[in-house]
């Protein structure tokens, strides 16, 4: 009795724990039946399928759909995050069915542009499983599909339910959207995606052709070196949304999945580096700037390292130098604001997007948020913003530095204090004047005005007053003269002036007179009460021709023979004595006569 009643009890729990895990493996084989419908034209499938990983990547189709590994597959979860590896797959499976009113094809789409590998396997007409494939080691020009993401037809011929499965191989950790979606939905959404990439790329485009512009007729290499930066971002936006793949390489799978790394890398540095080159912080944080300038040499350094390191460690390098990038951008950013910069807000409001979008992808790498819309497009969308506003940052540091490059040409050419012509060049158009003067007669006159009592008034009350007595005779002389003549400082107290033009006295010395006048004229409300007291120099071209530095030479001369009291304050140079005409041969007279005539 003991021996039978043991033998029932053990009968009875065998029973039960094979109940318990038929009801086990039949929940957690519990596969669920997609109806497409053509009111629903976009159906997210991330969680109507069983999923398996298989982590040595040896499963075949055949044996997946006899059901060895059936009991292994699990309901999926949304949103499920997923780190293969290079030797690890992972299967899908799906049931589809079509409505009984459905008139629409249906695909299958990945939009994930950055898919390594995907296979979909489906049944043909005689029930044998065929396969597609695609993905970024894949040529893209051999997908079923051939666009910016994997998408596959699926074969729905009658309203019976097909079986679906899907072999994913991706390296990195990831997240994969799946989507079943009408052909007419298909066409829309295509549109839109172009459009959006077209107002981006449009964008970019023009914003090259006017950098290499203003850099050909400014001859700036700042708006080069931008155009440089909106070429690369151009083309890190074909790779990320896939564009280049699908139109410009697209024979090509090895360039196609290496080149994205390697233009995140050096988009990543550039947009560092024209930050640095904007916010100009080497003069106040020196090793700040030369940590962001490292930072931004290393990304071709990175990019030439990526395409020799093993996948997996290059998308890692490829986040955290995309976050090193973040950091400091917006630390250069925020600094530069920080000291009422008007550049540094610009690249503030300019980079903030950008970074935030880079930010985003950095996460996405690591697998930190799902793959969305928002993360395919974030990117695309702040680089719209970003590189505009850049220019515009650019603009204004340029016009800055164009603004201290004409003050220090002015420096060179122009009295520092009056803004009057220096020395050297107002002798050089003494010479022009002189020389016109012996070619072609042209009247001129030229006047040395000298504040006598500038020593008395730089002795007496400082440096400060006299030069304001200085800027104030500047001030009358520009009063009195034409807009024709020429005027320079020709020493500390001394002004120069080339009234071309002029052949009379009388001109000069109403001008001179005026001057003098103006001079004795207190400024109301001057403290202290400063007059000024001009003597003058002149010589007109017409009366006595010299050369320039002679001519300089004779009125500095004239000017110092002058007593502070003098009573007259206007000289002219003494014109040239004039000889008598040789007698003409053919005057009428006869040569004998003339010697003949007495004494």
């Amino acid at each position: 009795m003991r021996y039978a009643a043991s033998r029932g009890i053990g009968f009875l729990t065998s029973l039960l724990l094979a109940a318990f895990l038929s009801l086990l493996g039949t929940s957690s084989q519990a596969q669920p039946l997609v109806v497409l419908d053509d009111n629903a034209p976009v159906t997210d499938l991330q969680a109507s399928s069983l999923v398996w990983v298989d982590v040595n990547a040896g499963a075949t189709i055949e044996q997946m759909a006899a059901g060895d590994f059936r009991r292994l597959m699990s309901a999926a979860r949304t949103p499920a995050h997923y780190t293969l590896g290079p030797e690890a797959a992972l299967w899908q499976h799906f049931r589809f069915k079509r409505s009984a009113d459905s008139r629409q094809d249906w695909l299958l789409e990945f939009p994930f542009p950055m898919l390594d590998q995907v296979t979909v396997f489906q049944r043909d007409r005689t029930g044998r499983w065929t396969s597609q494939t695609a993905g970024d080691t894949v040529a893209v020009s051999s997908w079923p599909e051939p666009g910016r993401y994997a998408q596959f037809h699926l074969a729905l011929e009658d309203e019976t339910a097909h079986d679906v499965y899907v072999r994913i191989a991706h390296v990195t950790p990831a997240h994969f959207p799946v989507n079943a979606i009408s052909g007419q939905a298909r066409s829309h959404q295509l549109q839109f995606d172009y459009m959006v990439i077209g107002v981006v790329f449009g964008t970019l485009l023009l914003l090259i052709v006017a950098g290499a512009g203003q850099s050909w007729v400014y001859r700036d290499w700042a708006y080069g070196w931008y155009a440089i930066y909106a070429t690369i971002m151009a083309l890190v936006v074909a790779t990320t949304s896939g564009m280049a793949g699908h139109l410009l390489w697209s024979n090509f799978a090895d360039w196609n999945n290496a080149i994205q790394g390697v233009l995140g890398l050096l988009g990543g540095c550039a947009a560092l580096l024209v930050v640095r080159k904007l916010c100009g912080i080497a003069g106040r944080h020196r090793w700040f700037d030369q940590t962001v300038y490292a930072t931004g040499l290393a990304g071709p350094l990175l990019a030439f390292a990526y395409i020799g390191l093993d996948r997996q460690w290059g998308v890692h390098l490829i986040g955290a130098y995309l976050l090193v990038i973040v950091v400091l951008g917006l630390a250069t950013a925020y600094t530069t604001w920080r000291r009422h910069d008007v550049v540094g807000a610009w690249v503030l409001a300019a980079f903030t997007p950008l970074a935030l979008s880079t930010a985003l992808a950095a996460a996405r790498i690591f697998g930190w948020v799902p793959t969305s819309w928002l993360s395919q497009y974030a990117f695309m969308l702040s680089l719209a913003v970003e590189v505009p506003l850049l220019l515009v940052a650019l603009n204004i540091r340029s016009r800055e530095r164009h603004g201290v490059e004409a003050r220090e040409q002015a420096m060179a050419s122009q009295d520092a204090l009056t803004g009057l012509l220096a020395r050297h060049l107002f002798e050089d158009r003494l010479k022009q004047v002189v020389s016109r003067a012996k070619r072609h007669r042209e009247p001129a006159a030229v006047v040395y005005v000298e504040l006598v009592n500038y020593g008395y008034v730089k002795r007496n009350y400082g440096i400060a007053v006299a030069e304001q007595s200085l800027l104030r005779s500047v001030i009358k002389l520009r009063r009195i003269m034409r807009d024709v003549d020429t005027a320079g400082r020709v020493d500390e107290a001394c002004f120069g002036l080339i009234m071309e033009g002029v052949s009379s006295r009388e001109v000069v010395t109403a001008m001179a007179a005026r001057l003098i006048a103006a001079g004795l004229m207190p400024l109301k409300g001057l403290k202290p009460e400063v007059i000024l007291q001009f003597h003058v120099a002149a010589v007109l071209l017409s009366e006595k021709l010299m050369d320039g530095p002679e001519l300089s030479r004779a009125l500095e001369t004239t000017l110092a023979g002058m007593a502070a009291r003098t009573r007259r304050p206007i000289r002219f140079l003494d014109p040239e004595l004039t000889r008598p005409m040789p007698l003409a041969m053919d005057s009428g007279f006869d040569e004998a006569d003339v010697h003949n005539q007495p004494a």
